[in-house]
């Protein structure tokens, strides 16, 4: 997909939890067979196994698996896929570890594949095999190997020496290895908000990442600024941000970033979101979630392009109009740049903001900027702690540019902290309470949850 879309990139350059996320819509399930597996033994490197009528996954001597799969007819976002396995129905079929998972390359033949000419891994394992028994189905998570239509190729090892015995596709076909793909679109949700920024970069796979955290998740996106590098401009949003977080541009409320004015005027970030993005040459807007229990507030933290930030500039004058006229018991804002960071690059320049928002009572606020996840406690707008009125502010700037694992100075209030993971925070907001959830892509781990009442 990468290759695609650095290729689209020329074209385009040329032409000019606590709370359990409901399931998607329409779910189609995708069934592909092999169309290719084998398997190969180290003590023997030169010979070919392809005669042999089963998959064996084993340590000492090796014995490693090889399978592939032609993935057609994809047309929705991906929710998940499986690969499906079963061990032969002989006693000896079990293992106290069924093998690990990983991607190769998909140039191999099973006729003539052997231990000698194996491919090597293109990726870590995706998944490992837990303890499998004989005559058993086993499905596996290959999920963040799925890209869409085309070519998929695993192998599967394990360094146990009691080996794992799997039905081979010409053993038996109904029996053989198979992988499901299931796709669809998520349904929306006016109670949840899916947010992250420093997203997307077509010298990278990592927003394809936390893209599909999206797809299988409902909600309202937060794209919260920093959106398509590097300068957001239009083939720049065609060729890296539309085909990840541009799968679900009808759900998305966002944020405009600092790169997003390296085009003149922010064109490519207003062009490409167009009314979703509030008016160009402001970007503020608000919006109600939770059937108007719920004000969300949208700004622009670029303030030398809008007029300023400061008390009685034309911004924080809107915002607190806003503020005033809602109705809603609670609100969260987000705009991109922080006021308070462990990371730097906090500024004070948005105190005036924040001021507004503590002056309403406004219960939370979502930053990025710093490439790193970070929450605070409940505070003032000088950075006091304050429970009882105080703006929780979260920075969740990983949504797959790249991360900075580093926190010079640890901030005043600061509660949680990881700089080495990218997802999407997952924030649920319940009549007069809030409940968050950072979500972490596929084979990272990072759990971070709470909740908080609303003022």
């Amino acid at each position: 997909m990468r290759t695609l879309r650095a290729f689209l990139l020329v074209v385009a350059v040329l032409a000019a939890t606590l709370v359990t996320p409901a399931p998607a819509q329409a779910v189609t399930t995708h069934i592909y067979p092999a169309t290719r597996d084998t398997y190969v033994k180290a003590s023997s490197p030169n010979t070919n196994y392809n005669s042999q009528r089963q998959l064996v996954v084993a340590g000492s001597p090796d014995r490693i698996s090889y399978l592939a799969f032609a993935v057609t007819g994809l047309t929705e976002p991906i929710l998940h896929a499986t690969l499906r396995m079963k061990t032969l129905d002989t006693s000896n079929a079990g293992s106290t570890d069924g093998g690990r998972v990983f991607p190769v390359g998909s140039s191999w033949s099973e006729t003539t594949l052997t231990y000698a000419t194996r491919p090597a891994p293109i990726g870590p394992s995706v998944t490992p095999i837990e303890r499998v028994k004989p005559d058993t189905i086993h499905d596996i998570d290959v999920t963040d190997a799925i890209r869409g239509n085309g070519v998929v190729s695993f192998g599967i090892f394990s360094n146990h020496t009691d080996g794992a015995y799997y039905h081979s596709r010409e053993n038996n076909e109904a029996a053989g290895p198979a992988l499901l793909v299931y796709t669809g679109v998520p349904s929306t949700d006016d109670t949840v908000i899916l947010a992250a920024g420093d997203i997307a970069d077509c010298r990278t796979e990592r927003d394809e990442q936390t893209a599909k955290i999206l797809d299988t998740e409902v909600g309202v996106v937060a794209a919260i600024g920093d959106t398509a590098y590097e300068k957001g401009a239009p083939e720049e949003y065609a060729a890296c941000y539309a085909p990840t977080w541009g799968r679900h541009k009808s759900r998305t409320r966002p944020a405009v970033g600092n790169h997003e004015y390296l085009t003149p005027n922010a064109a490519g970030y207003f062009g490409y979101f167009g009314a979703a993005a509030g008016p160009p040459g402001q970007g503020w807007y608000s919006y109600n979630m939770a059937g108007g229990q719920w004000h969300v507030v949208v700004l622009n933290s670029n303030c030398a392009k809008i007029g300023g930030c400061h008390a009685g500039s034309p911004q924080e004058r809107w915002l607190r109009a806003d503020l005033a006229a809602s109705k809603a018991r609670c609100t969260v804002a987000y705009w991109h740049q922080p006021l308070f960071a462990s990371g730097g690059r906090g500024s004070s320049a948005y105190r005036p903001l924040f001021q507004a928002l503590y002056d309403a009572g406004v219960e939370v606020l979502l930053n990025a900027h710093n490439h790193q996840y970070e929450r605070f406690a409940p505070q003032t707008p000088t950075g006091a702690a304050d429970p009882d009125r105080g703006v929780r502010q979260f920075i969740i700037g990983t949504g797959g540019r790249s991360l900075q694992p580093d926190f010079p100075t640890v901030a005043a209030n600061s509660e949680v902290r990881n700089g080495n993971v990218f997802g999407v925070l997952r924030l649920t907001l319940l009549p007069g309470e809030y409940r968050w959830r950072f979500v972490p892509v596929a084979g990272q781990t990072f759990n971070e949850v709470g909740t908080g009442l609303c003022h």
